[in-house]
């Protein structure tokens, strides 16, 4: 499937399994930092709307006045963090690397690269929208 090209109801249309979207407050920030930090490539961004990969998983960011008519906005928070208690882990990416990159490109450490029992070696960053991103390799 061409992402560049694709029409929105053949991309909906498309979609299988378990699905990602997130809201922003400004996609192509977003999209800027997951591209630099982890090397995400994206598709048809614009100010409301990108679609990225990361290996073989696709998902969306929509920009916040696109979802203007949907429940979902309401409950967003005024300020972030907004994506408190979800983890998003991303396990083909080095965490050394990621969190080597991830102050310049607007995240914050919330946990710098560590060993841990379940045998990963992760570490957290935040973004500016308040997800918490995880990436992992195993030990």
């Amino acid at each position: 499937m061409d992402y560049d090209t694709v029409s929105a109801a053949e991309f909906g249309a498309s979609l299988r399994g378990i699905g990602l979207n997130l809201l922003t407050r400004d996609v192509r920030r977003m999209v800027g930092q997951l591209s630099e930090v982890f090397g995400m490539t994206a598709f048809r961004v614009s100010d409301d709307f990108a679609i990225l990969t990361y290996g073989d998983q696709v998902f969306q960011i929509h920009a916040d006045r696109t979802y203007a008519s949907n429940p979902l906005i309401g409950l967003l928070p005024e300020l972030p963090p907004r994506g408190a208690g979800v983890e998003i882990r991303l396990y083909d990416t080095d965490p050394d690397q990621a969190a080597g990159i991830a102050e310049e490109n607007g995240f914050t450490i919330l946990h710098p690269p560590a060993d841990k029992p379940h045998g990963l070696r992760e570490c957290y960053l935040l973004c500016a929208d308040g997800y918490a991103w995880v990436p992992s390799r195993p030990l």
